[in-house]
């Protein structure tokens, strides 16, 4: 388990990750993080839960109409 500090922004407050956090993550200053409600609290995560979602549903439009889009193309 890592310690994080709650640090004044302005009139935000931000959370301060750790190297190894930021490293696990794949992510670096300037990107965005989602937090996204679970049933066991909290979880932060770089992917977009929305992004994903309509990406799956894509995915299965071009899975159900490949004769179309091989035409398309």
């Amino acid at each position: 388990m890592t310690t994080v500090k709650l640090t004044r922004v302005g009139n935000s407050v931000g959370v301060i990750l750790p190297k190894e956090a930021l490293a696990r993550l794949h992510v670096d200053a300037g990107d965005t993080l989602y937090l996204t409600e679970s049933p066991d609290g909290y979880r932060i995560t770089p992917y977009d839960p929305e992004f994903a979602a309509q990406m799956a549903a894509a995915e299965k439009i071009m899975k159900r109409r490949r004769a179309v889009l091989r035409k398309l193309a």
